[in-house]
């Protein structure tokens, strides 16, 4: 039973990893577009980014643990093509690999803007080439501006200001992050970035980048905003979200949307043998009861645990409520949950001291927790949003908690 994997990255690497530790024999190929052995994602926005930071990114595995998996690994091999018909898969210099059971997990390409493509000096962050390029780009600026507040964009502001980088940020929302945390989190990790010396513009959106006119390819000069003002600007991080890479699969006939419809075992759904991991997969989450993309690290751990479970005929992991995490400045920001289903609830703390914000529904159940520096208070929070635990209930022993 050949399987397939399309992806080596988090998701298509830790699907290798499962089917062995759940006692698969069976042949596994895996194409990775990049060339680099396998590696790591998170670092990429934090431990890469900073003075005196790797240009190597961190493996996922080691060469031995790679080596006993026992996998075919094909590196800088990009699929271009699914044909169901023939169950192959077609990649940018014609081969073919045919499967039986096929994985999916290309993740997601970062969103960008008008003019980016044509300026030197404007960039996205999605490998580790991405990385390395903006770590030496810093270097040699001196205006930095982020467009996006969101933590690839918070993450690159901190990196740029530990190079001592002036750094000015734009944000297209009143209050950064509203829409996920609320007003009154957004404007504390807004405040965040001001303590260490980044301009914060919110409320206002980009209309424009202003090259410097030099022949030939232009260099970026400025970022020209919808309200008039241009500011200057020599290296610009566009950090605006993502869009699940199925680009590649536009005409297979798979269920593409918001990334690829998947059912509760991460099945295509319609078609046999076809499964979807990480990023790019929108599944029925089991503690939601809705469909969910999530662009998560320990999302992309846990679908592969329940793609392994579902091959091997083995039992599935224990569903865990989304986690994500952020290293700002030297502090660690930590999101269980999933705090827009609710509003906040109990509030204590600043970005200084340590802040913690506990989300709940309408009905007093906690939904999700936003954790500063208090790992001990996350785990709280997580075991109270995995069980749903109502928020009367919820004993943090934190002196002067204020109910919101």
């Amino acid at each position: 039973m050949p399987i397939l994997i399309i992806g080596a990255s988090v998701a298509g690497m830790r699907t290798a990893q499962a089917l062995r530790a759940a006692g698969s024999a069976e042949s596994i190929t895996i194409l990775g577009a990049e060339t680099h052995h396998p590696y790591d994602k998170p670092p990429l926005s934090k431990e890469m980014l900073l003075p005196g930071g790797s240009d190597e990114p961190v493996p996922l595995l080691s060469a031995e643990e790679l080596e006993a998996l026992a996998v075919d690994l094909h590196l800088g091999t990009r699929a271009t093509g699914l044909d169901l018909d023939r169950r192959v898969v077609t990649t940018q210099d014609g081969a073919e690999y045919a499967f039986e059971q096929l994985v999916i997990a290309t993740g997601v390409n970062p969103r960008t803007l008008p003019g980016a493509d044509e300026l030197e000096g404007v960039h996205t962050l999605r490998n580790a080439e991405d990385s390395v390029a903006l770590r030496a780009s810093l270097a040699g600026a001196e205006h930095v501006v982020v467009v996006g507040a969101g933590f690839i964009g918070a993450e690159f502001a901190a990196a740029a200001r530990a190079h001592g980088k002036a750094v000015t940020m734009i944000e297209t929302q009143p209050v950064p992050l509203t829409h996920v945390l609320g007003e009154a989190v957004g404007s504390e990790l807004a405040r965040l970035h001001a303590l260490n010396g980044v301009r914060v513009h919110a409320g206002v959106g980009f209309s424009h980048f202003v090259g410097d006119g030099a022949s030939g390819r232009e260099r970026v000069a400025g970022v020209a905003l919808d309200d008039g003002r241009v500011l200057p600007a020599d290296l610009v991080v566009v950090g605006i979200g993502a869009t699940p890479a199925t680009e590649w699969l536009a005409s297979s006939g798979l269920p593409i949307g918001d990334g690829i419809e998947c059912d509760a075992e991460l099945r295509v759904l319609g078609v046999d043998g076809v499964f979807a991991a990480g990023d790019i997969a929108r599944w029925p989450h089991p503690l939601y009861g809705t469909d969910l993309r999530i662009e998560h690290w320990t999302n992309a751990n846990e679908h592969a645990g329940v793609i392994a479970a579902t091959l091997t005929g083995t039992p599935p992991p224990r569903p865990q409520v989304p986690y994500v995490w952020s290293d700002q400045y030297g502090h660690r920001i930590q999101i269980v949950g999933r705090p827009a289903d609710g509003t906040v609830a109990l509030l204590h703390g600043d970005v200084e001291s340590g802040l913690v914000a506990v989300y709940a529904d309408a009905v007093g159940r906690v939904t999700g927790a936003l954790v500063v520096d208090d790992p001990r208070t996350l785990m709280k929070c997580r075991r109270a949003a995995t069980q749903r635990l109502a928020i009367a209930d919820l004993d943090l022993g934190l002196a002067g908690s204020t109910p919101a």
